[in-house]
């Protein structure tokens, strides 16, 4: 069996070079890659492209990328909690293109099942359609969406096995999973890690085809966008 297990987080992001295009697991700040951001916050490298649900905080997350300016472009849904974000927007600095929520998570199966484009109703008739091929299916009109797919997927599980195979707690579900589907190198980090043949095979979200490398995490902060409490 091919050994997927690499130390942390430096090893497994090393040879990530300037100009890849990435994807980043996540919903929100929940089920983000922390410990990988954190490694490439080190190495440096510059002209990324992002793919991810959000840009994160201004001090966490893909945020932190921002900050330093390693991101060339964002393809994303939600950016409303990044004042970094917004301010390289409108200066013109970082290139962005938004998409529908609904429509980002399917371009991004899409791209993990090799379909390399679909249709779809989300966006037609506003900016989303310009320069789109629309057609019309029972009385409605549908635009037509290309998959996504990245150099690089980085995704963060709950568990995992040295197999490679994963199992994502809650939000954690919303992207990851077809992010680590849709890369060419997908590296997963995972707050446990037990032996191939420990995880019940019911419960595997991601199958270790999909991972070529794994590794623990460690010092997960799990931060919370907004909290809400009663008083």
């Amino acid at each position: 069996m091919i050994n997927k297990v690499v130390k942390n987080a430096d090893e497994a992001v090393k040879d990530i070079p300037s100009g890849a295009v990435l994807m980043l697991g996540g919903f929100g700040l929940c089920g983000i890659p922390e410990n990988s951001i954190s490694a490439l916050l080190k190495t440096g490298v510059k002209n990324l492209t992002c793919i991810s649900n959000n840009a994160g905080v201004d001090d966490f997350g893909i945020g932190l990328m921002l900050k330093t300016h390693q991101v060339k472009k964002m393809i994303s849904s939600y950016v409303g909690e990044n004042a970094e974000f917004e301010r390289q927007l409108l200066s013109g600095e970082l290139e962005v293109d938004l998409i529908p929520q609904g429509t980002l998570a399917e371009r991004v199966r899409a791209g993990g099942a090799g379909i390399p484009a679909f249709y779809t109703p989300a966006g037609y008739g506003t900016e989303v359609a310009e320069g789109k091929e629309t057609r019309e299916f029972d009385g409605k009109m549908y635009l037509l969406e290309s998959w996504l797919r990245a150099d690089f997927s980085l995704v963060k599980a709950w568990k995992g096995d040295t197999a490679g195979n994963l199992i994502f707690k809650g939000t954690a579900r919303n992207f990851n999973p077809m992010m680590a589907a849709a890369g060419k190198i997908t590296i997963a980090e995972v707050e446990e890690l037990v032996p191939a043949g420990e995880l019940d095979p019911n419960e595997i979200h991601t199958p270790g085809i999909y991972v070529q490398r794994i590794f623990k995490g460690v010092d997960y902060e799990k931060r919370i966008e907004q909290r809400t409490v009663t008083s």
